[in-house]
């Protein structure tokens, strides 16, 4: 075989092997791979508490089921964790989120991706539900929400704000509403406003509620039913 016949053959191995496409050449993260844009569908969230919740973190679940887009709020009931996954890969559901509550005061939050994972574990604290603002709230919209993340620079930070994101849906341009994840320290406040431009200097926010802070402690590289799987990263105090 000469010479010339050599890299022909090379070439039509590549060629069957996909060793020369875009997706082989760009190194991938985790992340690529789990949010890959070619699988991604629009999020549809199924949302759910612990068992036995209180008055006020029924309220919260409510809140969020339309802060966040496309969400289904369920009764908790007796389904187990093994439930609650497979309903969410049996309907197509995108994401798992459970709240969680500490002597009736939300304190976690399990963010779980279907099928394979990521699951993000959030702590939960300084909740303000939207009857509690000073200032009476407007009424919440469906319309979807522009997205800002502040100070996510690190390599921890890039990975949150992938899970956080897939969450939503891109909104329309004239849309009026943004949601703010602001990170200090690790901590992040979330944030949920109307705004509007009167003129091209001024813009006017009003805050809609509810407001809470989030302090992630744990990544997953599986759905919350995974216990063998990979801890990607795991919160160090010390």
């Amino acid at each position: 075989m000469c010479i010339r016949d050599r890299y022909r053959e090379e070439d039509k191995l590549k060629g069957e092997m996909k060793l020369d496409d875009v997706n082989t050449i760009i190194p991938k993260t985790l992340a690529d791979n789990e949010y890959n844009p070619l699988y991604l569908k629009p999020p549809k969230i199924l949302m759910t508490t612990s068992r036995n919740p209180s008055s006020r973190l029924n309220q919260f679940l409510k809140e969020l089921s339309v802060v966040f887009p496309n969400a289904i709020r369920i009764n908790r009931g007796s389904y187990v964790s093994k439930d609650l996954v497979e309903m969410c890969q049996a309907k197509e559901f995108t994401d798992l989120i459970i709240l969680h509550e500490h002597r009736g005061e939300p304190d976690g939050m399990i963010i779980s991706h279907m099928p394979y994972g990521p699951t993000l574990f959030l702590g939960v604290f300084n909740t303000v539900l939207r009857h509690d603002l000073k200032d009476k709230p407007d009424p919440m919209s469906e319309a979807l929400p522009h997205l800002i993340f502040n100070n996510f620079s690190t390599q921890l930070g890039s990975r949150v704000t992938e899970i956080l994101k897939h969450l939503f849906p891109t909104p329309k341009i004239e849309s009026k509403k943004v949601i703010t994840f602001s990170n200090n320290a690790d901590v992040i406040s979330f944030r949920h406003h109307n705004y509007d431009k009167p003129d091209y200097k001024t813009v006017d926010l009003s805050e809609i509620g509810p407001r809470f802070e989030l302090r992630p402690y744990q990544i997953l590289l599986g759905t919350i039913t995974m216990p063998e799987a990979t801890k990607e990263w795991v919160l160090k105090p010390y």
